[in-house]
């Protein structure tokens, strides 16, 4: 039996190692590089009740050690996505499906059809999308706000798990993590991209269409394993780690600060295989350190004083 193997919300996972939505597409682009069916599970491109065109302009802009992106969520909708797209997907590794919307409504309405999609193993909430206008970050901000939102999707998702995925730009991440987790969350990711900008020097101007946008990459990863570490003693749902992975060591630390789950996001466009080599490093480092199985290692960092 294989040391990776995790039980994520009553579904047995092969290794703790996914994707993030937004940076893998719907997983069917990668298989040119490698097994898609080698990961814990596939988190799909965010999608919205109606289409999305995405934002105006540039929308992506190279940082130290990072990047920002204001994408906009670029989608052609739900529905679309379950008459086509979900029928075209042939790997069989567990999918995770990140829905975002303007309002409650919306949000109920793509849950609504979502809990019916066969397929799709998870619902990711996404109340913290910094790229747009509408929506998004706005419903992740405050606890009443969140909580309120996460109650009603939680009614209407009576087949899938929800997870919730939380904003860093916040003042206190753990009291938005104990608000959904309240308000029925069955899991939170963290953290999402941090609100940052970029101006051009020459014409002296916000360099993106959105003006502002999500920063991701290794700038972000301490500042997120930080997170981590904090809500895993606030919560006791499961928690996915996210922010900078860009080898094994890092997601080691953030299981190591409470991740049950792992998740690789900007490392894959400058290194596609990204997931493969963090899934073989942490198997190594098991074998290595004679540890029976990952679960041993989520959270040791807090036994560690």
């Amino acid at each position: 039996m294989s040391k990776l193997i995790i039980n994520f919300l009553g579904k047995e996972l092969k290794n703790p190692v996914i994707t993030s939505s937004g940076c893998f597409g719907y997983g069917e682009e990668y298989n040119n590089y490698f097994n898609v069916d080698k990961l814990g599970a596939v988190n799909l491109k965010g999608i919205t009740l109606n289409k999305i065109e995405g934002n105006k302009g540039i929308r992506i802009a190279e940082t130290p050690s990072g990047m920002i992106n204001c994408i906009g969520l670029e989608n052609p909708g739900i529905e679309y996505f379950r008459d086509n797209i979900i029928k075209n997907i042939k790997y069989k590794a567990p999918i995770i499906l990140n829905i975002n919307g303007e309002s409650e409504e919306e949000y109920i309405k793509i849950s609504e059809i979502a809990n019916e999609i066969e397929r799709v193993d998870f619902i990711e909430l996404n109340i913290s999308c910094p790229n747009v206008k509408n929506g998004g970050m706005s419903f992740g901000i405050n606890c009443k706000t969140a909580e309120n939102l996460t109650k009603s999707v939680k009614k209407v998702l009576t087949k899938k798990p929800l997870i919730v995925k939380l904003s860093p730009n916040v003042t206190d991440i753990t009291e938005i993590a104990k608000a959904v987790e309240n308000a029925g969350a069955d899991a939170v990711s963290l953290v999402n991209t941090f609100l940052a900008m970029k101006i051009d020097t020459k014409t002296k101007k916000p360099l993106l269409g959105n003006i502002f946008g999500g920063l991701s990459g290794g700038c972000i990863m301490p500042i997120a394993v930080r997170m981590v570490y904090q809500v895993f003693k606030a919560v006791k749902i499961p928690i996915i780690g996210m922010g900078g992975i860009e080898n094994y060591n890092d997601g080691l630390e953030f299981i190591m600060a409470g991740a049950s789950l792992i998740s690789i996001g900007s490392g894959i466009f400058a290194n596609p295989i990204l997931p493969i080599e963090v899934i073989e490093g942490i198997e190594n480092y098991l074998k290595e350190n004679n540890i029976d199985n990952i679960k041993d290692l989520i959270g040791i960092a807090h036994k560690m004083k």
